[in-house]
């Protein structure tokens, strides 16, 4: 099915140069490489394949041209050789020597010399074999020869598609002999095996299989020398192609799951906000999702408001609604309860962008918030916000809220989604609207219908216009009455920030009506599709194009009960309408005065497109055959039933849209019809000689059959229905063709890692082998793509996006080829799983990008109509079933045949109404091009006669209207229906009495009613006679129809219920074959099952299709069962295909029951367990009385039964809970279906290798291992050096600490260290430069919370850590992808180093300069999970299983299981082959009644103390309206009930509780702990917030020891104290004992050996008084935290630790509503008792007083003007308080009349707050309100606010700047006011920070700041201040007064009399005045006068004296 050509040479060119070949056939071009400086001749060598789809007509023509190629110019064209094929089609083979021609068509002397080989499709002409070219690869589809054969089988037309013509031969041609056989899982299920033959004769038709010896001999050849495992098995391995080519896969989920309302939360906190601009303002931030609105509380006069408050948006809506709601934060100064106040700025996003980040959550960024009436101003400020956003059923991890360091780096975390810039431009958004066409009547108003009947006059009842929303804000063109092609011609223009952080806009046509507005049509254009952001990428921009839109049916009627169809919501059933929009977007030059700067929506005219500008018009020509209609709903009726098809209006009848869509005389058509027209079998069909035909869109009526109880089936048999339909539309395919490619590149990776997935779950050799096929397959596809996509480039009619998304799809491919050519050389099978999902990556990239956001063909629709009536519909993709002549661009299922299942429409489709098929059809559609349509028939099964309409009977393209086969093949099915599992409960007991119905054609067949099992073995093979199917033999072994098998529940009244469905293929032997290996007998197989889209089991069969030959069924293969079993009529599974059996023996272990429910209002009171594997089983003891002890007096029981050998095929066990009642009667309470025994399967350990694995993973592990202590040990013992272990290096994160002392402790030290500063106590100081030297915390300063603080730090570091790795490692990753093949080599050694080597140098030791040593403090371990998620849940021999109640009712089918458990049971299993292993059996103290359970603890109540610990709670959920909760702790155990209801805390989501209690309780009647935080409520009932449920049972039996956590050292006293009443060493020989492993042995010198471990550690131990004493606790401790490394039996004891466990409420199942931190202590009654418990208490903040004395200011801006003498001054005061405390503020006396901006104060304000060293945050207790019921804490930053103000006598005083010092760290002040500038507040970063809680006392000069005009901040003063921090204490002793007063008063400030003020002094102000000012002014003149009266004086003397020299006198 190819026309291959081989260009060997051109001789004879002329002169040198670079030549270059291009080969051209239908339309398709391939290049040659280029030759470079050939001089008379060009060898070229090159091969190029054409696949061709239908058979070469003898006149079409070969063209090649010969160019000299240039890299500049375009080539210069040599000259052209054509050649008509008829010969090459007559004799498939020849070789030609030509000359070539030039553009004269006059021949020149260069000649050419080719060979062309054609394959026929119908296989006439003699076969060729492929071999001859892979000699000589083509390198213009594969650079590398290396890998030629693999890709040579998959590159050259992927030869999948329509490869088979009419009457195809069994002896096919070697182009079959690389098409892969195997077994077909479609996209999530099988569809059989098609297995390869062995018999010879059919070798060369189907050498799917090739065997491994030949490709490793094919390896050597191609691949020189290549280890077999680099060469891609794709053709050996792809087991599950599908080899289908006449029929595409059916899709296998029926429910629509789009339109379906879900619960989602949007939470949000409001942390702070910085930066923003305006004075002295008083902001509230508002906060908007949708339409709901909530407000922060107002601060006052701050420019950086600390708000830290959360608030809870609840939704119930379908996922598209919810993604596109905006979340709107604004920021508003001076909101109250009169006005509204002005905004500030806003941030707006959506909601899915949101959901679409990582963990759906930002945390901690800041929005930047901007003006939108101010398109030209900057940016207004930053709210640094959490946003998360969370559905049902997600998780969301937030991070560990502990002492947060507050982050001030704005710009690294602004919230804004990756790749989006931080700096957004403003831009206009156009979205242009042209016309629309197609619209539905709407109103069928009674007024029109009198109108008409009156006046004739009939007008379109529709008056439509154009709504366009995008970012919250909506525009709408004009209204254009009554116009089904309303025309427009408008711009609706949005101004949002680019790129927008809004993904749709919703485009949505409206029929404009007096009453309300509907919608007609909606289409959302996703701007992620029309845009690209990479640095080639282009701005959005779309059409003008067309797009569809769907919705409701056409018929209209006054309430549409699919109305939301038409708002977007699901899926749309018909087509409603097309819309030509446009869209493009311009970014503003903001610095353009011109620019109107209002960000409304505007609706402006438009200039109109051409009428062609969407593409030149063609004529479409689609037809279609429908081969069978079954499983119709019996709900129907049986009136007679007819298909209608329709692809947009056209076909359409029952609505009859009264004008066709387009009139084609305007688009140079011919012929006008009206689709009126369009009826049935007019007679009138012949529009004239032509054979012009007129549409026909429907199948006749037909009455249908009765199938069963279910379904009827419409009696086709051999005369099969067809449909055609013109149809017009522009000619966009190009369009589709590419979505196509890539769709289908798509479809093959999906098959690919289906099938690698499966061989990973089914444990099949090899799959990393499968996956490098995939990967070279994918890179082959993208590259393929490159070549045919680039085709027609120069369209008139495509658009800038057309050519946009060309380029970016392209570059796109290009980089994925290149990416999994280099991830194919890395997969090995470590690497497997991540490479797995970096392919899974390509593919969400790959259906990304074949989205074709501008539509051309509108859906095809099929509706089945009854009566006339629309019942149910499939929607097939137009592009799906779209004809090319290249086969990659065909539509998946053009001119195949299509099982579609017709579903209801709309909501009707939800739920259990949607999942009982309305219809299956199998369905041959095809759609293309008018003139191409001559071989729309080729795709059917062949063996048929066209029956034509009279008209038609001699034209040969006419279209049939019916098919009447002639050809017919009976078959028989056998069905071996062998097992079900996992089956869905569909009675109320739990259970379901399943029965499985299969559907083949039109019969069906039930296996029998199983009653109450989930996991029915059937054991029945079902046998389906006379199975009749049409066509050609051949077809049927390749393509069978498929089965269907629907799973039902019988119930004993009313109709069985539907349980779930699934599809197979049958395996086909034809009569000529012969029933042997390998693909007979067929094997088991397991099917998915699903309910609507979840899985429901699955369903483990095989199924045969078997061809009765002409000797009747006597010649098919004997039905041979087991003979043991005798079932009446019903056969069993035969011997060859049912699983082998061995003997198992399964021991149950029966441990108790627990919270089991009310059954029928009754409570439990003799409840049993009854366990049933395979149709055997054993039952429990019966428990007497469940309320005194709900525990099995039998421990162990076991029974043995016949499992197959193969565990993939273990049947599921199942547990059942019966309530014994009197008089023998039982009931069932519930059930659990264990459905993998595989963790219970006991597997002989083998002995020598284990001991070594152990050895030798220990000798990797540990640092002391060095050689010389080996030498010196007896052998086999392990050294374990166990001194302090190096501590993770903290990033120099400080810890702050707190008991009574201001100690700030770090925690990086060791013990040397430790010592060496005792010894050099002075030890200088390092760090921050001159800090002072805090004295050393001493030990009795440091409390629980130290630890605690200490720890989380700890805990952060990790994460960090293990970030960076991940980073680091992905780098390294991608640096190897990038050396390929040289990488590999080196992998090879790396993946040699062990284990604990790596994590090693993931934590090395930094060798930092020592930073000043800090104390080194006892750490726990803090897991932010629920401790059982971190050991497994406890159930390392105890295991739980909840019992499930029967069925769900219909409506809460999402009922999440919780609901549904009605109790647990507690026990395990163990299952083995029957001998019981001598090993077990032979062990000292082996107890036979309890078989494998050995040493298990005894089951009788015991009494424990149950000691709970609650740290504290985060981010609770709120309760309150205003956005608050009260919480209080409630702890239920058994019959004990706590609510610490009087110790609430009020208004807080974030409580620190800090408390334990003590609760008695006895095991097991009492083991579930809950704890719950509820809010408590004034008035009302107290609300439940959250709980979390603790299975303390569990955690008591644990062999992990969770009842009281191991600390990380032993001591005595102090805040560290050991809790456990035993003491290490007592713990580490109970374990020895328990675990029978020999030790402990406490040897001399710190030592102690546990079985071959010797641990190392210290001896002594200091008590209270600092007395040593010797101790083996270090020793023992150091033992059991390595307990793990025992061997045998170690395990992993629990540290001591503080767990999270999320908080959850009943009523928002799934949805988290805060975090509980906590931890829980166990003592049993029988042991020594416990010390007191810890206290845990929250730190008392604690007081302080700051002292600031505002000594001077200097340059202060004057602000003032002078009355008389116009000079600039200003009256001076300075106020200052302390965060939060705004009311507190104090304000200095006025320095008046500055006239320079110094002012001297000499002022002290003194602030007392109380401070929380360890969380730096000032504790205030203040009332909410005047109406709050009590105070409320706040935690506010610690940050001190000074400003400068101007005061005024009459009118407000003029604020004039302001700074905020962080009194934590804040640049140290400059010593004089020369040296203080701008820098101190704007370049932080990188001056020395000081924390005024180390330095005390702090004096210097700092800048005042405020904003000018243009927003820069400028300086506008600077003052001296001195900051003295004491505590309260302090204060006490040294008191100080306010202002100037005693004690300790300051002296007055010596301010110039100026600042009197000047009437009362009026001589003193003008002397200052003339002094100040013009005092130089006076010098200078004096100065002057004095030189004007000398020279003056010289002047006047000068001629006397002259006179008396020259007289001589």
């Amino acid at each position: 099915m190819a026309l291959v050509l081989q260009l060997r040479s051109v001789s004879g060119l002329r002169g040198k140069g670079d030549r270059i070949a291009k080969a051209a056939f239908r339309g398709l071009s391939f290049y040659t490489r280029v030759l470079e400086n050939c001089e008379d001749e060009a060898k070229f060598d090159e091969t190029f394949r054409w696949p061709v789809a239908t058979n070469i007509d003898g006149n079409e023509i070969l063209e090649i041209q010969v160019f000299n190629y240039s890299k500049v110019f375009t080539n210069r064209l040599i000259g052209t050789f054509r050649m008509v094929l008829q010969k090459v089609v007559a004799e498939g083979q020849l070789e030609v020597t030509d000359t070539l021609i030039d553009d004269n068509n006059s021949a020149i002397q260069t000649s050419i010399s080719i060979e062309i080989r054609y394959q026929a499709l119908d296989g006439t002409v003699g076969t060729w074999n492929d071999k001859e070219f892979l000699e000589t690869p083509s390198v213009h589809l594969e650079g590398d020869g290396r890998y030629s054969l693999e890709t040579d089988s998959l590159l050259s037309g992927h030869r999948h598609g329509s490869d088979v013509s009419p009457g195809k031969s069994n002896q096919q041609s070697t182009e079959r002999s690389f098409r892969r056989a195997g077994k077909g899982v479609f996209s999530a299920m099988k569809l059989g095996k098609t297995r390869p033959s062995k018999d010879e004769h059919r070798k060369q038709d189907d050498p799917a299989v090739l065997e491994t010896e030949d490709l490793d001999r094919k390896a050597m050849r191609y691949g020189a020398g290549l280890e077999p495992d680099t060469i891609s098995l794709a053709s050996v391995t792809a087991v599950t192609t599908n080899v289908s080519n006449k029929r595409s896969k059916p899709d296998i989920r029926m429910e629509p799951s789009a339109g379906r309302p879900m619960d989602y939360q949007v939470s949000i906190t409001i942390i702070e906000a910085r930066q923003l601009v305006g004075l002295n303002m008083d902001p509230v931030v508002c906060v908007e999702v949708g339409e709901e609105k909530k407000y922060t509380s107002m601060k006052e006069s701050t420019n950086c408001p600390y708000y830290n408050e959360y608030f809870v948006f609840d939704f119930h809506v379908p996922p598209d609604v919810m993604f596109d709601k905006i979340i709107k934060l604004s920021v508003i100064h001076s909101k109250n309860l009169l006005r509204s106040g002005t905004l500030v700025g806003s941030f707006k996003m959506d909601v899915g962008t949101v959901y679409t980040q990582p963990e759906h959550q930002f945390y901690h960024k800041w929005a930047i918030l901007s003006d939108p009436e101010d398109l030209t101003a900057s940016l207004k400020g930053y709210l640094k916000c959490d946003i998360a956003v969370v559905g049902k059923g997600d998780n969301i991890k937030t991070p560990h809220k502990a002492n947060e360091t507050e982050e001030d780096d704005i710009e690294g975390n602004l919230l804004l989604p990756d790749g989006v810039p931080p700096e957004r431009q403003w831009a206009r958004f156009y979205v242009k609207i042209y016309r629309a066409e197609g619209l539905p009547r709407m109103n069928t108003s009674i007024m029109a219908n009198v109108k008409k009947a009156l006046i004739g006059e009939n007008k379109d009842l529709v008056d439509p216009y154009v709504q366009v929303a995008f970012a919250g804000q909506k525009g709408k063109t004009s209204i254009q009455k009554s116009s089904y092609e309303p025309l427009w011609n408008e711009q609706i223009v949005f101004t949002e920030m680019f790129p927008p952080l809004c993904k749709r806009i919703k485009v949505q046509i409206r029929d404009s009506d007096k009453v309300n507005d509907v919608a007609i049509g909606t289409h959302f254009i996703d701007l992620r599709k029309v845009s690209n952001e990479g640095d080639k990428g282009f701005l959005p921009t779309f059409g003008p194009a067309w797009v569809n839109m769907y919705g409701s049916t056409r018929n209209y009627t006054l309430m549409d009960e699919h109305q939301e169809l038409n708002e977007g919501l699901g899926e749309g059933v018909s087509f409603r309408a097309r819309l030509l929009l446009g869209l493009a977007v311009e970014i503003l030059d903001t610095t353009n005065p011109e620019i109107n700067s209002s960000t409304e929506v505007q609706v402006e005219q438009a200039t109109a497109v051409a009428d062609n500008c969407s593409g030149k018009m063609e004529e479409f020509f689609l037809f279609g055959a429908f081969l069978e209609a079954t499983m119709i709903d019996r709900k129907i009726g049986d009136k007679p039933i007819n298909f209608e098809v329709t692809i947009g209006n056209y076909g359409n009848q029952v609505d009859g849209s009264s004008r066709p869509l387009l009139r084609r005389k305007k688009d140079g058509g011919d012929g006008d019809e009206e689709e009126s027209e369009l009826l049935q079998n007019s007679s009138e069909d012949e529009g004239g000689e032509d054979g012009e035909l007129v549409s026909v869109s429907s199948s006749q009526p037909m009455k249908p059959l009765v199938t069963d109880r279910n379904y009827f089936h419409l009696p086709y048999l051999e005369k099969k229905p067809c449909i055609y339909i013109r149809s017009w539309w522009q000619d966009q395919r190009r369009r589709l063709y590419n979505a196509n490619i890539m769709d289908k590149i798509a479809d093959k990776l999906e098959e690919g890692l289906n099938d690698v997935q499966e061989m990973i779950k089914t444990e099949k050799p090899h799959p990393e082998r499968r996956l490098r096929g995939v990967l070279e397959e994918l890179s082959s596809g993208c590259l393929r793509f490159l070549t045919l996509a680039d085709k027609d480039q120069h369209h008139s009619s495509r658009t800038r996006l057309d050519r946009e998304r060309l380029k970016s799809c392209m570059r796109e491919l290009e980089n994925m080829a290149q990416q999994a050519t280099a991830l194919r050389s890395q997969v090995k099978r470590n690497t497997m799983k991540d490479k797995l999902k970096l392919v899974q990556n390509f593919l969400q990239k790959l259906r990304f990008l074949a989205d074709e956001p501008q539509h051309t063909i509108p859906d095809v629709f099929i509706w089945m109509m009854s009566n006339n009536k629309r019942i149910a519909y499939a929607r097939i993709p137009s592009k799906d079933i779209l004809y090319s002549i290249v086969d990659e661009e065909m539509g998946k299922d053009c001119a195949k045949v299509k099982t579609v299942f017709l579903k209801l429409p709309g909501k009707r489709g939800f739920g259990p109404a949607g999942w009982t098929v309305q219809a299956k059809m199998e369905i041959y559609l095809w759609l293309g091009l008018n003139k191409q349509r001559k071989d729309f028939l080729s795709g059917l099964p062949c063996g048929f006669e066209e029956k034509k309409i009279p008209r038609g009977q001699n034209l040969p393209s006419f279209p049939p209207i019916s098919l009447l086969y002639t050809k017919k093949q009976v078959f028989q099915l056998r069905a071996h229906m062998y097992q079900a599992r996992s089956l869905f409960a569909a009675d109320s007991s739990g259970l379901s009495d399943p029965f499985a119905r299969v559907f083949f054609i039109s019969q069906s067949q039930c296996t029998e009613v199983l009653n109450e099992t989930l996991c029915p073995t059937w054991d029945q093979l079902l046998v389906f006679d006379n199975v009749e199917l049409y066509g050609e033999a051949h077809e049927m072994r390749d393509d069978p129809p498929i089965i269907v098998i629907e799973i039902y529940d019988q119930d004993t009244v009313g109709k069985a219920d539907f349980m779930g469905r699934t599809f197979a293929k049958p395996v086909v032997k034809m009569s000529d074959e012969q029933y042997c290996p390998p693909r007979f007998p067929p094997q088991l197989e397991y099917y998915q099952i699903y309910r609507g889209n979840a899985t429901a089991g699955d369903l483990l069969a095989a199924f045969e299709l078997l061809q009765i030959g002409p000797g009747g069924k006597s010649d098919l293969p004997p039905i041979d069962g087991p003979t043991d079993m005798d079932r009446g009529p019903i056969l069993p599974v035969p011997l060859g295909i049912r699983p082998v059996l061995s003997r198992y023996r399964v021991e149950i272990l029966f441990w108790g029951l627990r919270d089991l429910k009310r059954v029928n209002l009754a409570q439990v009171d003799r409840p049993r367990v009854d366990i049933e594997c395979a149709g055997k089983g054993v039952q429990s003891a019966l428990i007497q009385n469940y309320k005194k002890n709900p525990n099995f007096s039998t421990l162990v029981k076991w029974f043995e039964v016949d499992l197959p050998e193969n565990e993939l095929l273990h049947p599921p066990l199942n547990i059942r809970v019966v309530d014994c009642r009197a008089f023998g009667r039982y009931t069932l309470v519930g059930s659990h279906t264990v459905s993998s025994l595989r963790k219970f399967i006991y597997r002989p350990p083998d002995r020598k290798a284990q001991h070594w694995n152990m050895a030798a993973k220990h000798l990797n592990g540990y640092l002391a291992m060095t050689s010389r202590a080996h030498r010196s040990r007896p052998t086999g013992e392990i050294v374990v050096n166990m001194e302090p272990e190096v501590p993770i290096k903290k990033m120099d994160t400080m810890v702050k600490l707190e008991a009574n002392s201001d100690a700030v402790v770090k925690v990086d030290v060791t013990e040397e260290e430790k010592e060496k500063k005792k010894k050099k106590k002075k030890g200088g100081g390092g760090g921050g430069g001159e800090e002072a030297e805090e004295e050393e915390p001493d030990e009795s300063m440091l409390d629980w919370w130290s630890k605690y603080f200490a720890s989380i730090e700890t805990m952060k570091e990790q994460l960090r850590q293990q970030e960076a790795a991940a980073a680091e490692a992905e780098e390294k990753e991608e640096t190897e992808i990038g050396e390929g093949s040289k990488a590999q080599l080196k992998n090879k050694d790396k993946s040699k180093a062990p284990k604990d080597d790596k994590k090693k140098k993931q934590q090395p030791v930094p060798e930092l300069p020592e930073k000043k040593n800090k104390q080194k403090i006892d750490e726990l371990k803090v897991f932010n999970k629920e401790l059982e998620t971190e050991f497994d849940n406890f159930e390392d021999w105890l295991h739980t299983f909840n019992l499930l109640r029967g069925k769900i009712g219909d409506n809460d089918d999402n009922a999440t299981e919780e609901e549904r458990i009605v109790g647990r049971f507690k026990g395990s299993m163990c299952v083995y082959k029957v001998p019981l292993p001598d090993d077990i059996s032979k062990e000292a103290g082996y107890d036979p009644t309890f078989g494998m359970f050995q040493g298990i603890p005894s089951n009788d109540p015991i009494n424990v103390l149950v000691r709970v610990y609650i740290v504290r709670a985060t981010d609770l959920h709120p309760a309150d309206i205003n956005g608050k909760a009260d919480p209080y702790i409630a702890i239920k155990l058994g019959k004990t009930d706590i609510k610490d209801k009087e110790n609430y805390i009020s208004k807080q989501l974030n409580p620190v509780f800090g408390k334990s209690f003590d609760i008695e309780a006895t095991f097991p009647m009492e083991s579930m702990l809950t704890v719950a935080v509820y809010d408590w409520d004034l008035v009302g009932t107290d609300d439940l917030i959250g709980e979390t449920k603790i299975d303390l049972e569990n955690r008591f039996y644990s062999k992990h020891r969770a009842t009281c956590g191991v600390s990380q050292t032993y001591s005595i006293h102090g805040y560290n104290t050991w809790r456990d009443p035993m003491k290490p060493s007592q713990i580490l020989s109970k374990l020895c004992k328990e675990g029978k492993v020999d030790g402990p042995h406490f040897g001399p010198g710190g030592r102690v050996k546990v079985a071959n471990r010797v641990f190392t550690g210290p001896t002594e131990i200091e008590d209270e008084n600092g007395q040593k004493k010797p101790t083996d606790e270090h020793l023992a401790l150091a033992a059991l935290r390595h307990w793990e490394d025992i061997p045998r039996a170690g395990c992993r004891l629990v540290p001591e630790h503080v767990e999270t466990r999320p908080l959850l409420n009943p009523d928002k199942p799934g949805i988290e509503q805060g975090r509980l931190e906590m931890w829980v202590d166990m003592f049993p009654m029988d042991m020594p008792a416990p010390g007191p418990a810890i206290d845990i208490s929250p730190r008392k903040p604690k007081k302080y007083e700051l002292r600031v004395i505002v000594w001077n200011t200097d340059e202060v801006i004057l602000e003032d003007d002078d009355y008389f003498t116009g000079e600039k001054s200003s009256d001076i005061f300075v106020r200052g308080w302390l965060k939060g405390q705004q009311e507190d503020k104090q304000d200095t006396d006025v320095h008046y009349h500055s006239l320079t901006g110094e002012g001297n104060f000499n002022w002290r304000y003194i602030f007392p707050f109380d401070y929380l060293m360890a969380e730096e945050k000032i504790v205030i207790s203040k009332k909410e309100s005047m109406f709050s019921w009590d105070e409320t804490e706040y935690k506010i930053p610690a940050r001190l606010t000074l400003q400068v103000w101007d005061a005024d006598h009459f009118s407000a005083d003029d604020f004039l700047g302001a700074i905020e010092l962080d009194l934590n760290r804040f640049p140290r002040g400059a010593k004089t006011s020369k040296q203080c500038s701008l820098e101190m507040v704007t370049n932080e970063a990188e001056l020395p920070m000081i924390s005024i809680f180390k330095q005390k006392r702090v004096k210097g000069w700092w800048p005042f700041v405020a904003r000018d005009e243009n927003d820069e901040l400028e300086i506008t003063g600077k003052v001296e201040a001195e900051l003295h921090l004491l505590t309260a204490e302090e204060a006490e002793k040294s008191p100080a007064g306010l202002a100037r007063n005693e004690p300790d008063p300051l002296e007055k400030p010596n301010r110039p009399d100026t600042s009197f003020i000047w009437f009362l002094n009026p001589l003193k102000s003008i002397k200052y005045l003339i002094c100040t000012r013009y005092k130089w002014l006076i010098i200078k003149i004096v100065l002057a006068l004095l030189l004007l009266i000398m020279v003056a004086l010289f002047l006047y003397s000068m001629p006397g004296y002259m006179v008396k020299k020259l007289l001589g006198a």
